[in-house]
């Protein structure tokens, strides 16, 4: 059924307050609330952070009185179970509101029984789907999660044209201008955790820190994969913040008095199955996702991103092209390991090119392994 031109209107305002606080709700989802009564809006409301009240909670604060017989525009079904906060949809029910329209259903598997029913049950006219592929795109952090029971995994890179992510030397500062190395810290600045891989953390020694304009509320976990323990325990991504932010993934073998020199300088560390000399990237983010991180922005280098590639765990890419040519068969690229033929290519869509200063950012979700076994 095609959605009332008003239900569109009011659900588009509902998802931009949602959209409000990004990278701030973790571990729970991104939600807004509209209640509109006689075609005017009489409250709004918005999902601020984990542990606050869920956002028609806010909205239907906001409309008081004059939410009765109105309609609750809301981008996700409201809960009907007790987290940090109690169930949203007996509040919604007992409010007086006459109609409740949705985005998307509540996806969580693990959460016995929507709130849509113990809506329907009071009496309330339920309708679910409206801008539905809009609200998932703003919630597909908290999609993955839910269903899959691991972080979403973003891959970010900066790359030339010719897909190099430094010259035949190492040398990567800076392929991509000031503008997209801006535009890449907003994106830290949307998740739990920034991973790289330990030849990174050795090679340029980065900070993996959100610098923003307005410091940023939230700290992610600053994480190398190292199966060796041999991050050294003055590396700037363990004295950048909180030490203790600093997460170092090492091998079950990995030598004691490294071990112990990051324990000492205040970095978490934890051990890790490993796969081919390397952590294994699945352990890495089931010890990610038990620390509540929910989204991974995965930053480098090459064989890091092949190897969560290779065991399809990657969610979606944000590549930065430069228009710069480098070359070079020594010169890393966006990928490394080993290769996929062709038939078994990771496919990637849909794409959104847009221009950021001088540079290109190529966003799209990984769709699926082809070929054979897919």
């Amino acid at each position: 059924m095609t959605p009332e031109p008003a239900d569109l209107r009011y659900m588009r305002r509902a998802l931009e307050l949602a959209a409000r606080v990004r990278g701030l709700t973790s571990p729970n989802p991104m939600v807004g609330a509209v209640v509109v009564s006689d075609g005017r809006v009489v409250g709004e409301g918005y999902h601020r952070h984990a542990g606050a009240p869920h956002a028609e909670i806010e909205a239907l604060a906001a409309a008081g009185a004059a939410a009765r017989g109105a309609t609750l525009y809301v981008t996700l079904e409201p809960c009907n179970h007790h987290g940090r906060t109690p169930p949203c949809a007996p509040a919604v029910a007992a409010s007086g509101v006459a109609r409740v329209v949705c985005a998307i259903a509540d996806p969580n598997p693990f959460v016995a029984g929507g709130g849509a029913p113990t809506l329907r049950a009071a009496g309330l006219e339920v309708v679910t789907g409206v801008l539905a592929a809009e609200a998932a795109a703003l919630n597909r952090v908290f999609l993955t999660a839910v269903g899959e029971r691991r972080p979403h995994v973003l891959l970010k890179a900066a790359a030339t044209l010719d897909g190099k992510i430094a010259d035949l030397h190492g040398a990567s500062r800076w392929i991509t201008g000031e503008a997209a190395r801006r535009h890449a810290h907003r994106l830290r600045s949307e998740v739990d955790a920034i991973v790289v891989g330990v030849g990174t953390a050795l090679r340029d020694d980065p900070a993996l820190t959100v610098r923003l304009d307005a410091p940023w509320p939230r700290e992610p976990l600053r994480v190398v994969l190292d199966v060796a323990a041999r991050t050294p325990a003055t590396a700037r991504l363990i004295t950048a913040g909180t030490a203790a932010r600093a997460l170092i993934a090492i091998g079950e073998g990995a030598p004691a008095p490294r071990v112990a020199a990051l324990r000492e300088a205040g970095a978490t560390v934890v051990s890790c199955p490993a796969a081919d000399g390397r952590v294994d990237p699945a352990a890495a983010l089931r010890a990610l996702f038990e620390r509540d991180v929910r989204a991974v922005l995965l930053e480098g280098g090459g064989e890091v991103h092949a190897s969560f590639l290779a065991a399809g765990l990657v969610d979606r890419v944000a590549i930065f092209l430069a228009p710069v040519l480098l070359g070079g068969r020594a010169a890393p690229s966006v990928l490394a390991g080993e290769g996929l033929p062709l038939k078994s290519a990771a496919r990637l869509g849909p794409l959104a090119v847009t221009r950021v200063g001088d540079d290109l950012l190529v966003e799209a979700d990984v769709l699926r392994l082809t070929g054979e076994g897919a």
